[in-house]
């Protein structure tokens, strides 16, 4: 059948390959874009009918993609759809859908299971399908393979496999996808030299692993390495408050060091799609194996934590002005789980928010790139941006700046707040009317 792995390879190497993205959202719209840019014939498959009325008519639901962009892909032959049945007219599937967890902190793997079940009655000879939703090391073998080969098509053979974990990172002017090495295994040699044919052409650097594991465990190192250093970062933060250091500070001077040390910095709790979610991944399958992870735990509960010590440092700085939490008027500044983004998954704001309406006190939010309050799975406030005046500020007993977009005026905050919970280190000069947190 080497045959057909020659075909396969060949026919991307050409361009003549029809890639079909499967999930349109931060990493598949992106993915999609590359591809057509380089002159491959791309179609997008998604179960949201809103998102792809929305690409077909050329518009963009994503701040940081423009609809100029999808425009233009559209132009030049792009087409989305929510039927599965076009799955046939595709030579690569490229799967970007969630991974989220359940209310127990474990795998949600629905989206994964589902969609592969989707796509199972479609399939066909000399198709490459890969998965980059991150997730455990083994769903690709115990997930994906079996229901792949279920009609009759064997992996390596006649259809290939391979997982290569996506690596966005929405907003980062520094970075795009075509410059952010990507990392791929293949299920057996064949898969894997498909696998890089597949991505050779939009990637500057493929990195090849030796299996569909090892990329999967690849993904959950890069960000339980993350998580666990911001966990240190957000102690050590508690630490350094009470000890009347300034963390920021401390941190700026650590990073002059130009070895051995990687600067990261403390917040109000984790947020994105990645960083609060992938470590528990491994925590969950590591338990099959009998064991106990214990540095993603403690950074987990670390993390976690920050929500609520943001709020013990607003309520603390509305004692000294002698009001009570309950009645008193909140704003949140910033939404997103990150500067200058619009996407909100897992963002701790929205966590500040709930812990602030619980305690009885009166919320409001403003962020430049949220206008208004999505519809969130397990969130929600019926509430709109507010523009960020002098009035607007001074009218809020205390303000938290809770994720610090380049948009925000933080002398105009400064001046007119009456009370300001910084728990992202804007402002390093002493000010009574200012908390750290």
């Amino acid at each position: 059948m080497s045959g057909l792995k020659q075909a396969s390879v060949a026919k991307l190497k050409s361009k003549e390959a029809i890639i079909g993205i499967v999930g349109l959202g931060y990493v598949g719209l992106p993915l999609m874009l590359r591809y057509n840019a380089i002159g491959f014939n791309v179609l997008g498959i998604d179960i949201d009918t809103s998102k792809v009325d929305a690409l077909n008519e050329g518009k963009s639901y994503i701040e940081h993609i423009s609809a100029e962009h999808i425009a233009n892909a559209r132009a030049s032959g792009f087409e989305a759809t929510t039927d599965f049945a076009r799955v046939t007219e595709c030579d690569a599937l490229i799967l970007c859908v969630p991974t989220p967890l359940n209310k127990y902190r474990e795998p949600d793997m629905s989206f994964v299971i589902n969609t592969t079940d989707a796509l199972k009655p479609y399939l066909r000879k000399g198709q490459i399908v890969s998965l980059e939703s991150t997730t455990y090391p083994g769903t690709t073998e115990e997930e994906l393979l079996p229901r792949v080969q279920e009609g009759g098509l064997r992996v390596g053979e006649s259809i290939f496999l391979v997982y290569s974990p996506e690596r966005e990172d929405p907003g980062n002017p520094n970075f795009e996808t075509r410059t952010i090495p990507k990392v791929i295994g293949g299920h057996t040699q064949a898969c894997l030299e498909v696998g890089v044919a597949l991505y050779e052409q939009a990637i500057d650097q493929v990195v090849q692993v030796s299996s569909t594991k090892a990329a999967e465990m690849t993904k959950l190192l890069e960000n339980i390495h993350r998580a666990v250093n911001i966990g240190l970062v957000n102690e050590m933060k508690i630490v350094a408050d009470r000890m009347g250091i300034d963390i920021f500070e401390v941190v700026d001077a650590a990073a002059t060091k130009p070895f051995g040390f990687t600067a990261y910095y403390p917040g109000p709790g984790l947020g994105g799609h990645c960083i609060p979610i992938d470590p528990f991944y491994l925590t969950w399958k590591a338990r099959e194996y009998g064991l106990h992870t214990r540095f993603i735990e403690l950074s987990g509960e670390v993390n976690q934590a920050m929500p609520e010590y943001v709020l013990s440092k607003l309520m603390d700085g509305l004692n000294e002005r002698g009001k009570a939490l309950k009645g008193s008027r909140v704003l949140v500044l910033g939404i997103a789980y990150k500067k200058n983004v619009d996407d909100m998954r897992e963002s701790p704001s929205v966590e500040i928010m709930e812990l602030v309406e619980a305690k009885g006190g009166i919320v409001g939010y403003s962020d430049p790139h949220v206008p208004v309050f999505p519809k969130m799975r397990e969130h929600r406030f019926d509430l709109s941006s507010e523009a960020l005046t002098a009035k607007t500020l001074a009218s809020y007993d205390a303000v938290i700046l809770a994720t610090d977009h380049d948009k925000f005026d933080y002398a105009l905050i400064s001046e007119h707040a009456q009370l300001v919970i910084d728990s992202r280190g804007k402002y390093r000069a002493p000010q009574s009317h200012i908390i750290k947190a």
